[in-house]
């Protein structure tokens, strides 16, 4: 089964639209927490613009039946840009990005395994070609439907993931936010 389908830039967006070089707001690293500035001022001061690749996670139904105004993304990132970041962390963490390590936690991802990250298949579409990427939940972005799709449509066509797949990822999302452990149950009512 096809995992992608290409669609033009004036479709509706939906859920699993993989947009590439997609403008959003950010926080900026080592933004000031205290200043003498009014909150406003801090605020501006500690976001930035940035273009990043993305994939839409608001459910398609919601988007469909404009039940939504704001539409929820997630980063993905090329299988070898990531491999660099882990290889990063691990240095920083006092560890040694061996070959094997590498491998072991890519399968990881693959399986599922590790509930922040999810794998999105290579592309092989003729001018949309894309390599394996990683889908990270960790950081989240909104964008107003109304820009993201006015933007889209002065954008080239894109990959849509294509179901079971779009489905799969969606799951992985919410198995990411729904861990929860409860120290103490609340109490029986008498």
């Amino acid at each position: 089964m096809p995992w992608y389908d290409i669609v033009e830039p004036y479709a509706p967006i939906t859920q699993g639209d993989i947009i590439m070089n997609c403008p959003v707001v950010a926080w900026k690293e080592g933004a000031p927490t205290t200043t003498d500035s009014s909150l406003e001022e801090m605020l501006r001061a500690s976001v930035e613009y940035i273009e990043i690749d993305t994939v839409t996670m608001t459910q398609a139904c919601d988007l469909e039946q404009k039940k939504v105004q704001y539409v929820i993304l997630c980063p993905h990132y090329s299988l070898s840009d990531y491999e660099q970041q882990w290889k990063n962390d691990m240095i920083r963490s006092g560890q040694n990005p061996t070959t094997k390590a590498w491998k072991s936690h890519i399968e990881d991802i693959r399986q599922g395994a590790m509930w922040h990250f999810s794998m999105l298949n290579e592309s092989t579409e003729a001018n949309l070609r894309m390599d394996i990427r990683i889908a990270d939940f960790r950081e989240v972005f909104n964008l107003p439907r109304d820009f993201l799709e006015d933007w889209l449509k002065q954008q080239g066509k894109r990959l849509r993931l294509l179901p079971p797949y779009r489905e799969h990822l969606s799951q992985a999302f919410a198995r990411f936010f729904m861990r929860v452990g409860l120290p103490n149950d609340i109490s029986k009512f008498r």
